[in-house]
């Protein structure tokens, strides 16, 4: 029942997307013993268990993420419950009072500070309650830049014994302040001359992201080969996006670069340091397959 489904699943993948090689010799090497340490640690205890997924753009968490979503459940039994860090981004028209009050470049989300912290804590708080009780998590509609209303918020009715908190961000730790000075790109060149930006981002990295991530039981982190490979998945992603979406809105090749200049310096810091924030790393090769996996 899991390989069927799980082929049935890569097969979806497909349609938008380029064809899969060795699929079943990816689960067996893969996705199964990932999938088999991921229960491991719930079961040491049977108490809800966290476990974040991290990448950069486009390194393929949320198919990761589908594909573990379903042998968890078919095979092990588990209730699980998925969510995204992107889902938690604030809304538009907080992003504006921000960029009013703090600094022009909050409008856009990405960065820590566009998510809504407080939220992602009580949802936790509510995932993880004895008496449970039906909890909505929002959903965010990114070619509309904005938090779907709540009617399209996912239902969570059954208590979770494993919720994956997957993000680009999700386990980022703080940079030191000389790291700050040198700008990256051309948008911190321009946009940031002072170092507001930079310093508001990772002085909140620094508390109430740490406090956040410090929640994560174990953390798996997706290594891309190099930066340029995030530029050309995301990319990717966006044509994917343009075939699925039924507002059609997407991002051009040049705005996909601009955008990923928000997402550059964080991602980079963790693409070096990832041994620090990791429990599990997955090194990813230049045409997007898992390499080789180590538990750190």
């Amino acid at each position: 029942m899991t390989k069927s489904d799980y082929l049935k699943y890569l097969k979806k993948q497909e349609i938008t997307g380029k064809p899969i090689v060795d699929k079943l010799g990816k689960l067996n090497k893969f996705y199964l013993p990932l999938s088999e340490w991921i229960y491991s640690i719930y079961n040491k205890d049977r108490k809800t268990k966290i476990i974040g997924i991290s990448g950069g753009q486009g390194a393929g968490k949320s198919t990761i993420t589908g594909i573990l979503k379903l042998i968890l459940k078919k095979k092990y039994r588990l209730n699980l419950c998925v969510f995204s860090i992107d889902d938690f981004y604030k809304k538009k028209s907080e992003r504006l009072k921000m960029s009013k009050k703090i600094h022009p470049l909050f409008i856009t989300r990405g960065v820590p500070g566009t998510h809504d912290i407080t939220l992602i804590n009580k949802t936790i708080r509510k995932l993880k309650q004895k008496k449970f009780r039906t909890v909505l998590i929002p959903k965010f509609n990114k070619s509309k830049d904005d938090r779907f209303q709540k009617s399209k918020w996912q239902k969570i009715e059954v208590k979770p014994d494993i919720i994956i908190f997957e993000g680009w961000c999700v386990g980022a730790i703080h940079q030191n302040s000389t790291e700050l000075k040198r700008p990256l790109n051309f948008i911190e060149k321009k946009y940031d001359k002072n170092l507001k930006w930079r310093k508001i981002v990772n002085n909140l990295l620094k508390n109430r992201y740490k406090n956040l991530f410090g929640q994560i039981d174990k953390l798996v982190y997706l290594k891309v080969p190099n930066f340029n490979y995030i530029i050309k998945w995301r990319w990717l992603q966006e044509q994917k996006m343009k075939l699925t979406s039924k507002s059609k809105k997407t991002m051009s090749k040049i705005q996909v670069k601009e955008f990923i200049m928000f997402y550059e310096r964080l991602t980079k810091h963790m693409m070096k340091n990832y041994s620090k924030i990791s429990d599990l790393t997955i090194f990813l090769d230049k045409h997007h397959r898992s390499k080789k996996m180590i538990i750190n």
